[in-house]
C-alpha cells in the first residue's frame, strides 16, 4: 500500500544550521498494516509524516502509495488518500462550524464542491450512527460548536473526520499526547476499533513505549533520521519495555533514551 524508497529530507541545506532529519529511509507497508513508530525527540518520526502528507518536500527519494507516485502530488492533493490526526486537538477540526458541519467537510475532502452547501438529512443519519460509534453521547449534540468540546472529544471527532471516507492510509502523529490518561487510552482504544474494522492501513507515531508494543501488527525504531529497529508479527507481541530499551541503546549505540521515552 506504501512504497518509501531512499527517502532523504535536510532541513536548511547549505548553512550553518543544516540538518539532515531522514538519510535514505526505505520503508514499504502492505495493506493492512498498523506500524507504531517509535524514537527519541529529533529522530525523524513526524518529518516522515510529514513527507508522506505531503507538508515537506524531500530531497530524494520516491513515496508510492497504492501505485501512486504521491510524492509528485500538491499537500491539498494528497489529502483525498489520506486521513491525520495531529497531536493538538485544535488542529484537526474547524472550532465555530458544528458538529454535522464539521463532519460534513471531512465527507467531501478531496470531491467536487458546488455553490449548493448544507447537511442533508441522510447525512444527518450517517453522522449521528458514527457519532454513536464513539460512546461519548456527541450524537445527541450534533448542531453544537466543535470550540465547546473538551480536548477528548475534539480529538475523537477529529479521528472519526479522519477515516470517514476510508483513506488508503491513516497518519496519526502522537494524536493521544495531548490528552489525559484515562482519555487518551479512549482515543487509542477507538483508533483501533477504526482500523481493524476498516481494515486501514495505518503509521502511527508515539513517545509511549507500551502502547507501540501493544497497538499494531509492526514495530519501528528510528534514530538520527534512519530505522533502525524494524519488528513485525509475533516477535513484536512478545516484546518488552526492557527488551525494547535494550534493542535501542544495541542498535543506535545510545546509552540514554528521552526522558518521555522512559517514562511512557
Amino acid at each position: 500500500m506504501l512504497e518509501i524508497s531512499g527517502l532523504s529530507k535536510v532541513f536548511n541545506p547549505g548553512t550553518i544550521n543544516e540538518k539532515l532529519a531522514l538519510d535514505d529511509i526505505s520503508l514499504h507497508l502492505k495493506p493492512g498494516d498498523f506500524v507504531t513508530v517509535i524514537g527519541g525527540n529529533g529522530a525523524g518520526k513526524s518529518t516522515l509524516l510529514n513527507c508522506v502528507a505531503g507538508v515537506y518536500r524531500q530531497e530524494r527519494g520516491s513515496i508510492t502509495l497504492d501505485g501512486q507516485r504521491i510524492d509528485r502530488l500538491s499537500e491539498h492533493r494528497r489529502a483525498r488518500y489520506l486521513g491525520r490526526v495531529f497531536q493538538d486537538p485544535l488542529m484537526g477540526t474547524a472550532a465555530d462550524m458544528e458538529i454535522q458541519e464539521n463532519l460534513a467537510l471531512a465527507l467531501r475532502r478531496g470531491k467536487v464542491r458546488s455553490l449548493r452547501w448544507g447537511v442533508t438529512g441522510k447525512e444527518k443519519q450517517g453522522f449521528h450512527q458514527q457519532l454513536a460509534s464513539l460512546g461519548l453521547g456527541l450524537e445527541e449534540r450534533m448542531s453544537v460548536k466543535v470550540r465547546l468540546l473538551s480536548g477528548g472529544q475534539r480529538q475523537a471527532l477529529t479521528l472519526l473526520m479522519a477515516i470517514l471516507n476510508a483513506p488508503k492510509l491513516l497518519l496519526l502523529d502522537e494524536h493521544t499526547a495531548a490528552l489525559d490518561p484515562k482519555t487518551a487510552r479512549k482515543v487509542l482504544e477507538l483508533s483501533e476499533q477504526f482500523i481493524s474494522g476498516l481494515g486501514l492501513t495505518c503509521m502511527m507515531v508515539t513517545h509511549n513505549m507500551r502502547d507501540a508494543i501493544a497497538y499494531g501488527n509492526r514495530l519501528i525504531m528510528m534514530s538520527q533520521g534512519r530505522i533502525i529497529l524494524d519488528v513485525n508479527g509475533g516477535d513484536k507481541k512478545k516484546l518488552t519495555v526492557e527488551e525494547l530499551i535494550q534493542m535501542f541503546s544495541t542498535k543506535s549505540g545510545e546509552e540514554v533514551m528521552s526522558d518521555r521515552m522512559l517514562l511512557g
